[in-house]
């Protein structure tokens, strides 16, 4: 074993731990809500709601449906231009990322940055499969919607029939449209899922991730730090600014909540890249990527807190700005905006 520790590590490993800990437990009193309570039962990750069970007019706070993963906020806006904005982004972060892989070879993934730079990506795969199956519903659900209605606005009566036979196919055709559109409606309100959720959380993950990554290389390590094995140049100021970029540009447009407590996730996905570095040194991996991660330094406590702590406000700075967007946009467009949760 190559990693050397000393007394102040183990508390390193505490302030790991207990970061982990909360966050499990934040995630199993909101994700893993008890079936007695009705709002959060629905909201959650690790529950599913029953084929029998469709409920139209109450949904929860939070609830995630199928036509949240694929319609937009701006009322009016057609989703295929939501599934340009994600394709054009996956495409553009994936080639950025084949760059640098092929400039700096497979060992780049040391780093935190191509962690959360390969997240934002599989959020926009995601996204972007989830928009085009919404295109495909969309234009299915209302073609057929469509041409079921304008059948019977075109239907020829014959003068022939009974007045009674005549109100009776009035009466059962319109009958059998206001069933289908009730089906469309439960159908898209009908909670998204293992897949929606997948990209729900991952959406949150990365966009605490992206903050955290920006703020740490534009504001401590580009003027503060000189990291040996990197120097700065556009491609790594695009690697970090792209990421929050498209993320943005997605918040705009996207329908998605955002809750608080799946802040969570994005503790989880942090934890999981230092243990990542803890095991790598410890089979004889030489140098650290970041010199706050470094464990052979008094004041690596100091760092470790510091780091965990500063997860808090990241992640409230996007969550701010969901925030700000559902309050001001509705307030100053009203007729043209939809509130995202």
């Amino acid at each position: 074993m190559a990693l050397e520790t000393e007394w102040y590590d183990f508390v390193c490993f505490g302030i790991v731990g207990v970061a982990f800990l909360g966050a499990l437990l934040m995630l199993g009193m909101n994700e893993g809500a008890s079936q007695r309570d009705f709002e959060t039962t629905y909201e959650s990750l690790l529950l599913s709601r029953p084929d029998d069970e469709v409920v139209v007019d109450v949904l929860p706070r939070d609830h995630v449906s199928t036509s949240q993963l694929w319609t937009s906020c701006w009322r009016g806006l057609h989703p295929f231009w939501l599934l340009c904005t994600r394709f054009l982004s996956f495409v553009i972060m994936l080639l950025f990322l084949l760059w640098d892989v092929l400039l700096y070879d497979a060992k780049i993934f040391v780093y935190y940055t191509e962690w959360t730079f390969t997240l934002v990506i599989v959020y926009f795969a995601l996204g972007t499969v989830a928009s085009a199956y919404g295109c495909w519903k969309f234009f299915n659900k209302t073609h057929i919607h469509n041409g079921a209605k304008d059948e019977f606005l075109s239907r020829d009566v014959e003068e022939t029939m009974p007045t009674n036979i005549n109100a009776y196919q009035e009466k059962e055709a319109k009958g059998s449209i206001k069933l289908e559109s009730r089906y469309i409606e439960e159908e898209f309100q009908q909670r998204a899922g293992f897949w929606g959720y997948l990209m729900q959380t991952t959406y949150q993950t990365c966009a605490g991730a992206a903050i955290l990554t920006d703020v740490l290389f534009w504001g401590v390590i580009v003027p503060f730090l000189s990291i040996s094995h990197l120097r700065l140049s556009p491609l790594m100021g695009c690697m970090h600014t792209l990421n929050a970029f498209f993320l943005l540009l997605d918040t705009a447009l996207n329908n998605l909540p955002f809750p608080w407590f799946r802040v969570s996730y994005f503790v989880l996905w942090s934890c999981g890249y230092v243990i990542f570095q803890w095991v790598i040194h410890a089979f004889g991996f030489t140098w650290w990527p970041y010199p706050f991660l470094e464990l052979d330094n008094k004041w690596a406590p100091i760092w470790y807190l510091c780091l965990a702590v500063i997860h808090v406000p990241c992640y409230g700075v996007y969550y701010l700005m969901v925030r700000g967007k559902n309050a001001i946009l509705r307030r100053f467009f009203p007729r043209a905006f939809l509130r995202s949760n």
